[in-house]
């Protein structure tokens, strides 16, 4: 790494532990099938990149999915099931974005939904309690506000353009191979987060 100006991070996996295990078993559990073919951390079907692109709101997530699957779920039982993979903020990971603020502009850049967004804000909330995430970044970028989700050119290119970010200045760190390799394509220092790696032992 050399002449790092600004670090875009991933979010699930790297400053929220996920296990989108949690989530399959879920909904295996209420007889939806193949549910990893729909949904994993490398592929998404047409229904998740629209939720996350911001294309469906909640109600309409929700009356596509049991469409899809065939079956008279609640919406409630889709929402518990849905969020079953977000588990706790990585309190080491957040004191790292601490540390290392006053040495780079700091960005949040996550393909998420906002199911996930009002779960994730209330996990905050109880575990953490006082301020918001937002107080670790200079500004975020959830991908269903944005309408672009990684590893697209367009979600990088729109918090480098943003931003007056020089991309060869700039480092993105995730835990999806895809999502790393479309930075690169685009001239972003990488950092590929392999399982077991941890962002607080980083040397940032």
């Amino acid at each position: 790494m050399q002449n790092i100006k600004a670090i875009i991070f991933d979010f699930g996996g790297v400053i929220l532990n996920i296990d989108y295990y949690k989530t399959n078993k879920a909904f295996r559990d209420m007889g939806v099938k193949g549910f990893d073919d729909m949904y994993s951390q490398k592929n998404a079907d047409p229904l998740f990149h629209h939720l996350e692109e911001g294309k469906l709101n909640e109600k309409e997530f929700y009356d596509a999915f049991r469409k899809s699957t065939h079956l008279t779920l609640t919406d409630h039982q889709i929402k518990k099931a849905w969020n079953a993979m977000l588990l706790s903020f990585r309190k080491e990971a957040l004191n790292t974005l601490k540390t290392i603020k006053h040495k780079y502009r700091l960005y949040l850049l996550s393909n998420t939904n906002i199911i996930h967004l009002q779960a994730f804000n209330k996990i905050y909330k109880d575990e953490i309690g006082e301020g918001s995430l937002h107080d670790y970044f200079d500004k975020i970028y959830y991908s269903h506000e944005m309408g672009y989700r990684k590893p697209g050119n367009e979600a990088y290119e729109y918090v480098l353009k943003e931003n007056n970010l020089s991309p060869s200045e700039t480092l993105f760190i995730d835990d999806s191979i895809q999502n790393i390799n479309a930075a690169k394509v685009l001239g972003l220092q990488t950092i590929f987060l392999k399982d077991g790696m941890k962002l607080e032992d980083l040397n940032l």
